[in-house]
């Protein structure tokens, strides 16, 4: 069976995305509970790499759905629209013969 490269591409960057997405989560879950040190360079640098990835996608998200009672449903709301999105690109690849 031939895949098309193109679907393959989209699939695997939001896959990528999903996985940056849980780690940001995971990181800024860590840094709350002081179980990661901010003051060490390279955390502070992976922090920044992954708050810039996704702090733009997630300010969208939080203009639509604000913070409720101090929890931030923009990753979970990210999360499901990386996995609805993923459906659909191969929904629409194998509907229209493209995968």
């Amino acid at each position: 069976m031939y895949y098309n490269p193109i679907v393959e591409l989209v699939l695997v960057v939001l896959n990528i995305y999903w996985w940056i997405v849980v780690l940001a989560v995971i990181a800024s879950w860590l840094v709350v509970l002081r179980i990661v040190n901010t003051a060490v360079p390279l955390v502070r640098s992976i922090l920044r790499l992954l708050d810039a990835l996704t702090e733009p996608v997630f300010r969208q998200v939080r203009r639509i759905v604000p913070p409720v009672a101090g929890f931030d449903f923009s990753p979970f709301i990210v999360l499901i629209a990386i996995w609805f999105i993923q459906y659909a690109v191969v929904w629409s690849a194998l509907r229209f013969h493209l995968y």
